[in-house]
């Protein structure tokens, strides 16, 4: 278990019956939280000072409930990454806050090789990991799909001073896009990707994380350097365990030396217990 604790303007508040209460820099959001299935002390709904409820509909989606005037965009910082927010579809604000601790790392990982390191990011999302791996020096490419995403992404770069970094943007199927890199013979001395656990391709194409991350690691495989310095695997879906995301690893990337390692990501709240938030699973080469 890892806990991003490092937080100066993002807390979880409480939490309880399938929600979490959340201060965001001074916007205070209520968002469902399927792993919180424990009742709340108080009605989190009535909280003094809320900004904005996110309801999920029974047919898929949802839709926010502004209770006061609510910034259309705001900005939150870590250390010294900034970060743009909004409230987007599907409960989300833009920013994944217990990836802190992976930041970290990841920060640590890069400044701490002797040669210039290059990270693949897929399934990169608003870019809070190729934020991150730029402020230390390494040159990112990042991938999504979604074209506004990758744009967010160019904005949190700009907002954490980076515009000089090595940065490139691409707006891809990942899957399309490691299979044309591997055939360019393009190489990375880290991979991090954030799959969804459900999606569909513009051809109809089906992914499914249980059914399609092993073949993916491993087709990511053939994208790395000889001697890698790391690759992360982050999931969201609920039942998948670290221990599961470690043996992808160890089978996809055992002939690599190094040490592999899956744990549960955590955010501490006022409540004084630990909301889990997904799982990681890591290799770290030798260097």
């Amino acid at each position: 278990m890892k806990i991003a604790n490092d937080w100066k303007e993002y807390k979880v508040i409480a939490t309880g019956d399938g929600e979490k209460l959340e201060d965001w820099n001074g916007v205070i959001l209520l968002r469902p939280d399927p792993q919180v299935i424990w009742h709340s002390k108080e009605n989190l709904s009535k909280y003094k000072g809320l900004n904005a409820w996110y309801h999920r509909s029974e047919t898929g989606g949802g839709n926010w409930q502004y209770l006061k005037k609510t910034p259309e965009e705001w900005q939150i910082k870590y250390k010294n990454l900034t970060f743009s927010l909004k409230t987007m579809g599907f409960k989300h604000t833009g920013l994944f806050p217990e990836q802190a601790y992976n930041w970290d790392r990841m920060i640590e990982l890069i400044k701490n090789s002797k040669r210039d390191i290059s990270v693949l990011n897929l399934f990169g999302y608003t870019g809070g990991a190729t934020v991150a791996c730029a402020s230390a020096g390494a040159s990112v490419c990042h991938v999504d799909a979604a074209k506004n995403m990758v744009e967010r992404c160019k904005e949190n770069i700009r907002l954490s001073g980076l515009e000089n970094a090595k940065v490139r943007y691409i707006v891809d199927d990942c899957t399309k896009f490691v299979t044309r890199e591997i055939k360019r013979g393009h190489k990375y001395d880290a991979i991090i990707m954030d799959p969804p656990s459900y999606g569909r391709g513009a051809n109809g194409e089906v992914w499914k994380l249980e059914n399609s991350l092993f073949d993916f690691v491993n087709l990511c495989r053939q994208v790395l350097s000889e001697k890698p310095l790391f690759v992360l695997i982050n999931s969201y879906t609920t039942g998948l365990g670290a221990t599961v995301l470690e043996n992808i690893l160890k089978l996809s990337l055992g002939d690599f030396k190094g040490k592999f390692e899956a744990y549960e990501l955590c955010l501490p709240t006022n409540e004084g217990i630990l909301l889990p938030c997904g799982t990681s699973g890591i290799f770290i080469g030798e260097n």
